[in-house]
């Protein structure tokens, strides 16, 4: 048995201070079901994570959601690795379909910071009761400046400059600028980043990601019920989770979890970085890109910096076209998790149904990965090779 994934949607919405954010659940799962003609009924396996509402009060969120959006199950997936859950909820409902534990596998993701009025970079890291809290609060880490010691340590140790992280950014403007939806359409200038303010050192603003409200949805489907919809049907080739952390102060901080997640998906899909035509690539921060590209095996380490510059990741101009809706750093990043909107992007360019201006040729297959948690310290890192059948 083989299952593909047939329905993707991304919630049109960056601001919604009147939405409950069950409701916007509701309304990406019945924006991807319209995207592949099934209804709610067809649904029988649903895939969450820790932003849906409710999950605080002692993990009955998930519980609370179906109920919402009155869904009838045979399985329930609730795995929790941040942003890069939802790449995960990809591989697993393909495992759980092919097993016949499902048919109609249904993975969102909604989330109202914005409306919530959080500034970029400003929450807490090691806060709560985590082993690690006790030593690492006292110093009032942030998400901005736990990322901004993974950029300084790569340029201190690689030469990595200021203006090659700019790039990234300056990628993700030209593809917004044909986004509707995208919260930053203006394309901007490697000048134009550097002279943003400096949020933590060396990052600026404009190497940080949007913060928005919003979400999407996927449905993953057996072979049958895909083909019976008339859509385009994108397979799983291979896929690949790792968690990194500090391993007792013995770290490096300048690698990701990437390293092994994406080795796992390409030897399992049985192709090579050079067989990529596009990559979605979280991107929370401008060197949160530029590292996931070298531990992907898009280039050598430390040679992310020239691999990222010049545009080599701009649609029909680079070689590496990655994040044609903008990414997070220009378009959409809901409830502050990527993985989400990485493979809805993915989808559409694998069926062709990106925007005319960043669409690229004959892709037939791509790359999504996500890191959730905070790539300085702990995360989890996970990664799908996406085709075009």
């Amino acid at each position: 048995m083989t299952a593909y994934i047939i329905g993707a949607y991304e919630h049109h919405t960056r601001h919604a201070p009147d939405t409950p954010l069950a409701r916007l659940h509701a309304e990406c799962a019945r924006g991807a079901l319209a995207d592949c003609g099934l209804s709610k009924n067809d649904i029988d396996a649903y895939y969450c994570a820790g932003d849906v509402p409710g999950w605080e009060m002692a993990g009955v969120g998930p519980f609370s959601i179906i109920e919402y959006m009155g869904l009838n199950l045979r399985h329930l997936d609730t795995t929790e690795s941040w942003g890069s859950s939802y790449i995960n909820h990809v591989a697993h409902a393909v495992d759980s379909i092919e097993a016949g534990r499902c048919s109609v596998a249904l993975i969102t993701l909604a989330g109202r910071p914005r409306s919530a009025k959080l500034a970029t970079g400003t929450l807490a890291h090691g806060q709560g009761s985590a082993p690690e809290s006790v030593f690492e609060a006292p110093y009032g880490p942030t998400v901005a400046n736990v990322y901004a010691m993974c950029a300084a340590r790569h340029m201190y140790q690689y030469g990595t400059t200021s203006e090659q992280l700019a790039w990234i950014k300056v990628a993700a403007s030209h593809h917004a600028q044909w986004n509707p939806n995208a919260m930053l359409k203006e394309v901007v200038t490697v000048e134009q980043v550097l002279a943003s303010p400096m949020i933590a050192d060396p990052l600026h603003r404009l190497d940080c990601c949007v913060i928005s409200d919003g979400g999407g949805a996927l449905i993953v489907a057996n072979e049958e019920i895909a083909r019976a919809s008339g859509r385009p049907l994108v397979a799983l080739r291979g896929a690949g989770f790792a968690p990194k952390h500090l391993d007792g102060g013995r770290v490096d901080i300048t690698y990701s979890g990437a390293k092994w997640s994406g080795a796992r998906a390409f030897e399992q899909a049985r192709v090579t970085p050079s067989d990529i035509k596009y990559a979605s690539v979280y991107d929370s921060f401008t060197i949160t890109v530029l590292i996931q590209l070298e531990d992907l095996g898009f280039c050598e380490k430390g040679q992310g910096g020239r691999f990222v510059a010049d545009g080599n990741l701009i649609s029909g101009v680079g070689k590496l076209p990655f994040n044609t809706d903008g990414g997070g750093l220009c378009n959409n990043h809901p409830s502050n998790r990527g993985g989400m909107t990485k493979v809805i992007e993915a989808v559409r360019q694998l069926r062709g149904e990106a925007h005319p201006k960043v669409q690229v040729s004959n892709c037939d297959l791509a790359i999504a990965h996500g890191t959730g948690g905070h790539l300085g310290a702990r995360h989890g890192s996970a990664t799908v090779i996406l085709e075009r059948v």
